[in-house]
């Protein structure tokens, strides 16, 4: 085994809430090295339970987000994505607003090669929601 493929102790050196028992909502988005630079990959994302709240009527709106990425020097920790969605729970935000956001907010953090963000929002008033929004270009290997 490549020793500088694994997981490094310095890797975790950024990460501020890995490890923390007690969390609450942040906007702030860690990240680790990639440790495969010269190898395109595909890193896939998903959660069943993103809620924000309808921006005219305070209702909550309920999505599955699915977040693909091929990532360049940088990682997203999947815990530090957990607080930044769940920093959403109380925010008025049209859907199409909200994906273009997370999306701008990932590959400011990341600088992937590629990332695309897909929320489907499920029915209210009778229509569901999906939102597909990219940056960059997706390897034709991937």
């Amino acid at each position: 085994m490549n020793k500088t493929q694994t997981t490094q102790a310095s890797d975790l050196s950024a990460l501020t809430e890995l490890g923390r028992g007690k969390t609450s909502p942040s906007k702030k988005l860690e990240t680790f090295p990639n440790r495969n630079p010269e190898r395109p990959y595909l890193v896939e994302l998903y959660t069943d339970e993103f809620t924000c709240l309808c921006p005219a009527t305070g209702q909550p709106d309920f999505a599955k987000l699915y977040i693909r990425y091929v990532p360049r020097k940088k990682i997203v920790e999947s815990k530090s994505l957990k607080l930044y969605l769940w920093s959403f729970r109380n925010t008025g935000c049209f859907h199409e607003h909200l994906a273009n956001l997370i999306l701008s907010d990932l590959t400011a953090a990341l600088n992937p090669v590629w990332c695309q963000v897909e929320g489907f929002f499920n029915v209210r008033g009778g229509i569901a929601i999906r939102v597909s929004c990219q940056k960059g270009k997706k390897p034709k290997d991937i």
